[in-house]
């Protein structure tokens, strides 16, 4: 049997007064897989997140990691593994582009030449789009360049798992697509928290959807993005339609305008 690359088993977790925010969530992750974490306001999707990359210690159930335990790793062993990129990291303004991506690299200090290190962090801004921005300062950059070069710090990092906590937050449509398409061909496995329910079908291969802290559904992304599931979630209704000019799908969302249509259809 295949061990998962990545395997969580009734987690748990409340707050210090005892509230709880997540309840009896399982997962396995394989390799390559792009996992998209979604669900309202409140659901507990960044918690989730933090969990599964040992950011966070669960109240109940656990993680493994390779088939070990994620707790009982050493930190720089776990970040040699795992890379996170966070919605609220802010990195100095004032530190170049090639200098923040070399954060990346800390984990694996004294295991390389000077030179090798700095191939490898190349490397990443090659693979993110950011060589001619590399001399600039973080400050300076857009957005959607911001995210990237986060992006690329975490390439550096050379891990198995990219965790990303709503990646495309403050960024424009076509930026946010854009960000996505660039992680979805990075050849690693993935797993975002996502907020804009659009991008998910085209980049997911599959979808953990949470509601009160619970997990409503999961699996590859046309079984748990379902229109039964997206109705009782986020009271919206989704529908899959031909491409008007191109042989392909397209899934819409779509603010119904009564309460009750197609409530009980798949």
């Amino acid at each position: 049997m295949t061990v998962p690359l990545l395997s969580a088993s009734a987690l748990g977790f409340s707050t210090a007064a005892g509230e709880p925010i997540l309840q009896d969530i399982s997962l396995d992750i394989s390799v390559g897989d792009r996992l998209a974490i979604i669900g309202p306001n409140g659901a507990g999707k960044t918690t989730l997140l933090r969990l599964l990359s040992g950011m966070a210690l669960p109240g109940a159930g656990s993680v493994s990691l390779l088939g070990r335990p994620i707790a009982a790793m050493p930190p720089s062993e776990r970040a040699r593994i795992v890379a996170v990129v966070g919605q609220s990291d802010q990195p100095d303004r004032r530190i170049e582009v090639r200098d923040y991506v070399e954060l990346g690299r800390i984990p694996h200090a004294g295991r390389l030449s000077r030179s090798a290190h700095a191939a490898l962090v190349s490397e990443a801004l090659e693979r993110t789009g950011l060589v001619a921005l590399a001399n600039r300062e973080m400050g300076s950059l857009s957005g959607g360049e911001r995210q990237r070069a986060q992006i690329a710090r975490a390439l550096a990092q050379e891990p198995r798992i990219l965790f990303l906590d709503e990646p495309t937050n403050h960024l424009d449509p076509r930026a946010r697509g854009t960000l996505l398409e660039l992680v979805a061909e990075l050849d690693l496995t993935v797993i975002a928290v996502l907020h804009d329910l659009h991008l998910v079908p085209r980049f997911a291969t599959q979808v953990a959807v949470l509601q009160h802290g619970g997990l409503v559904a999961y699996g590859p992304a046309p079984e748990a993005l379902s229109r039964a599931t997206v109705r009782s979630v986020f009271g919206i209704d989704l529908l899959r339609l031909p491409h008007p000019h191109e042989d392909r799908e397209i899934t819409v969302f779509d603010i119904p305008l009564t309460t009750d249509i197609g409530a009980n259809h798949p």
